[in-house]
């Protein structure tokens, strides 16, 4: 075998549809664009969402409700698996580098710790929010907190 005799697998390349070429082709006449009609001409583009002139989806569909757009969102952290970061590598200290480092946030995430969980020792945690059951659970054991 060499390159001069390489094909496609059987049935992986299809004709193409000449459109436009007579009608012998069966493609010929109105070239598969149907009679009349703004699709049936050169230049025809639709607008984005058009719908034939039918009241477009974006239209019929009730607006309600409000977004705001200088919302604060917090990456949530559990006590539990910050208990176990801290039994893994041994840490006393959890920071947000910690965390990047072991994959449960990025660097640009704002951090919320979130009381699912307990702690067992002494910890220092430092991050940008803090529920209030997790400030209990963390001081209970002497622990530190830090709001960035």
């Amino acid at each position: 075998m060499n390159l001069s005799n390489l094909k496609p697998a059987k049935g992986s390349t299809h004709h193409e549809k000449r459109i436009g070429r007579g009608q012998g082709s069966g493609h010929g006449g109105t070239s598969t664009r149907g009679h009349k009609g703004a699709q049936s001409r050169s230049g025809y583009s639709s607008k984005l969402g058009f719908e034939g002139g039918q009241m477009p989806l974006q239209r019929r569909l009730p607006k309600f409700g409000f977004t705001n757009r200088k919302r604060v969102e917090f990456r949530p952290i559990n006590l539990s698996v910050i208990e176990e970061l801290a039994a893994e590598k041994n840490l006393s200290e959890i920071t947000i580098e910690t965390l990047v480092e072991a994959g449960f946030v990025s660097k640009n995430d704002k951090v919320k710790i979130l009381g699912n969980g307990a702690v067992s020792k002494a910890l220092t945690v430092s991050a940008h929010a803090f529920s209030k059951s997790a400030v209990a659970a963390i001081e209970e054991k002497e622990g530190k907190i830090i709001k960035l």
